[in-house]
């Protein structure tokens, strides 16, 4: 009986003297982190705030609690949500300072590393990692080291809900320290080989666990050395509801946007400026605005893709190998590299429809270390190293508005293992004569003799009637104009883009040369 009563008066004391760290909200607790006026000695509350984010350990973080970062602060660490749920990471007001967060993870895996966990939010803070090499604690289920702003992983087999990333600034994400020089050679492998900086990776390790349901919008990447948005999952177990909402990509040295293995995928109004750059010697140096590989059922609208770079791939958007009923359209698509239109093998039913592409596909194969060349239309069966060409099948081409100036020579490749092509009611304004190349990625087609079935080639307009004979389509019943393209008539069907900074663009790469029909 005494020994019942003791044992009771300790467990009161105990509970009595537990300290509850935060503020309590709607559904948990709110905790509140400031690296100027915080201090570790404090409880997390708006009034006295913690100050450095490695706090976050001791905390026992459950459904509904709030990291909340103080404007203007700047903190270093990483935040850990490993199988969390319902766990918000925001910013809040500061005497009136408007200037939010900033997570410095220099030298660390992510500024946001998030595993198994649903409900995840992450909005209104600005995170860089301009270097710092090897992680110290690197995670073993990862081949590659790396560097992100945010780093979502599935390594259980539970199926996972709800990652939502709003108004982020991810800006100079890089593994290596500034200085480095990455060889030469590393540009030419499919994706890199070493170690790189990430905007965003979300990466499925499981055998049949999955992510789904995320949305990543209004954020803005700048500065990144490889990809700024990447999804890395499994082509029988899609990332399932994905949406990429207004964002803005600038000078990544990687592509602008990969989807590996998604399903039910919408990417609208994003801009991607500059993908592929090679402004640091520690970017990669080549990708395209957007590609998919191994996905179902996306629409890709409304976006531009300018100005992407290297010596291979690096089109406007691409559709990679291994896709179903992909759409790309009503896009601006302006002086990629690698070129406009490019469906590549094991694709079924996709589409470039109503987009805008200006000079397009201007890179030469053996110039400047280009070893594939940039193609204005491009029709491809690879569909891997080694493995014979297979496909595209049913590829719909219409109302689409393609012009190639005078400094540029426009190139066609289609691959004979191609089935089913719909190609219509499209503007080809070529100023010079277009050539056929042979198909290459990284191995050109051998060529060879029409093997090509059920095509539609017909209802175009062209300046003229040169289209390569070679090339195994051949359009008929066409209108030839020899007359330049109104400028009212490429910015119809384009009022997802303000008027004056469309006209803009056009009489600057044009010089002159829109004179009406």
């Amino acid at each position: 009986m005494y020994r019942s009563l003791i044992l009771c008066i300790v467990v009161t004391f105990l509970s009595c003297n537990q300290v509850q760290y935060g503020e309590k909200n709607e559904i948990g607790h709110s905790y509140y982190f400031n690296s100027i006026s915080g201090d570790n000695s404090n409880l997390g509350t708006k009034e006295k705030p913690l100050k450095s984010l490695d706090y976050i350990e001791k905390i026992s973080l459950k459904e509904g609690d709030k990291i909340l970062l103080a404007n203007g602060s700047t903190f270093t660490n990483t935040i850990n949500l490993i199988d969390k749920n319902g766990v918000e990471v925001s910013n809040y007001m500061t005497d009136k300072n408007t200037k939010i967060p900033i997570i410095n993870s220099e030298g660390k895996i992510a500024a946001v590393f998030v595993e198994n966990s649903s409900n995840i939010t992450i909005n209104n803070i600005e995170i860089t990692a301009n270097g710092g090499g090897p992680n110290k604690s690197f995670h073993n289920k990862i081949k590659t080291d790396l560097r992100t702003g945010i780093l979502y992983l599935v390594t259980d087999n539970e199926i996972y809900n709800n990652l939502y990333v709003s108004d982020l600034k991810i800006r100079d994400i890089f593994f290596e320290n500034p200085g480095y020089i990455r060889s030469e050679k590393e540009v030419r492998t499919p994706n890199g080989t070493k170690s790189y900086g990430w905007g965003i990776r979300v990466v499925n390790l499981s055998d049949v666990g999955n992510l789904v349901n995320v949305k990543i919008k209004n954020s803005s990447f700048i500065n990144i050395s490889h990809t700024a948005i990447r999804f890395k999952g499994i082509r029988e177990n899609q990332f399932n509801n994905i949406e990429i909402l207004n964002n803005i990509v600038l000078r990544s040295g990687g592509p602008g946007m990969v989807f590996n293995s998604t399903k039910n995928l919408y990417a609208n109004g994003n801009d991607i400026n500059y993908s592929g750059s090679f402004d640091d010697t520690r970017k990669w140096g080549r990708g395209s605005g957007l590609w998919t590989w191994g996905s179902s059922f996306a629409v890709i609208s409304n976006n531009k893709f300018q100005n992407a770079n290297g010596p291979a791939d690096s089109a406007g958007c691409h559709i990679d190998f291994n896709c179903n009923d992909i759409i790309v359209e009503n896009n601006l698509s302006k002086n990629n590299a690698g070129g406009f239109i490019e469906i590549l093998g094991n694709n079924y039913n996709c589409a470039y429809r109503n987009n805008v592409s200006i000079n397009d596909g201007h890179r030469v194969k053996g110039k400047n270390g280009a070893f594939q060349e940039g193609k204005t239309f491009w029709l491809s069966g690879y569909i891997g190293r080694g493995k014979e060409r297979n496909g595209p099948f049913n590829s719909y081409i219409y109302g689409n508005k393609v012009y190639v100036g005078k400094d540029i020579i426009p190139k066609i490749a289609v691959d004979k293992a191609a089935r089913g092509v719909f190609v219509a009611n499209n503007i080809f304004y070529f100023e010079n004569d277009p050539v056929m190349v042979l198909g290459d990625q990284y191995k050109p087609d051998v060529g060879g003799g029409s093997q090509i079935k059920n095509v539609f080639f017909e209802n175009n307009i062209f300046k003229k009637n040169h289209w390569p004979k070679e090339v195994l389509i051949q359009p008929i019943n066409n209108i030839y104009h020899p007359g330049a393209v109104k400028v009212d008539d490429i910015i119809e069907g384009l009022n997802f883009f303000e008027k004056e900074i469309e006209i803009n663009y056009l009489e600057t790469d044009s010089k002159g040369l829109w004179q009406g029909f």
